[in-house]
């Protein structure tokens, strides 16, 4: 035998062995797209009922959201209903009472100077220096200007 034949013979098996690879290859390559197909197909049927559940919740949920809408516009409605009423009322009793609580915390105060004996000495007052008194404390009703 030649060194021609032995290359040709030597060329010949690995054409065969690189034949046989690549026919496995395709072998495998068929396999992996029939199961990719099988699972396209199963996600569809799947995936169809759940996009159809989904429209159905959307739609739900959107007759949901008008409900709560009108709900919202009546709860509104009634707030301002209710600050109205507040004003209303706050107007209409506001300046009485305190006109009526004025009077009364001046009759207590003037039934407390009277209960005091007349002859007993006013209550020891301590002076400090270089304090000053709050303004809500300073003065009182005497020297409040022109309201008098």
């Amino acid at each position: 035998m030649s060194g021609g034949e032995v290359a040709g013979i030597l060329v010949a098996v690995f054409w065969a062995i690189l034949v046989s690879f690549l026919a496995l290859a395709l072998v495998r390559l068929a396999q992996t797209l029939k199961a990719a197909t099988r699972l396209v197909a199963e996600v569809t049927d799947q995936a169809v009922p759940l996009l159809s559940e989904a429209s159905a919740t959307v739609r739900e949920a959107n007759t949901q959201l008008a409900r709560v809408d009108s709900i919202a516009a009546d709860v509104q409605e009634v707030t301002s209903n209710a600050s109205a009423l507040s004003s209303t009322v706050s107007t209409a009793f506001g300046g009485p009472l305190v006109k009526v609580a004025a009077f009364g915390y001046g009759v207590r105060r003037a039934i407390g100077r009277k209960g005091r004996a007349e002859d007993a000495p006013a209550p020891a007052r301590t002076v400090v220096v270089g304090k000053t008194l709050p303004s809500a404390r300073r003065g009182g009703r005497r020297n409040r200007g022109s309201k008098g």
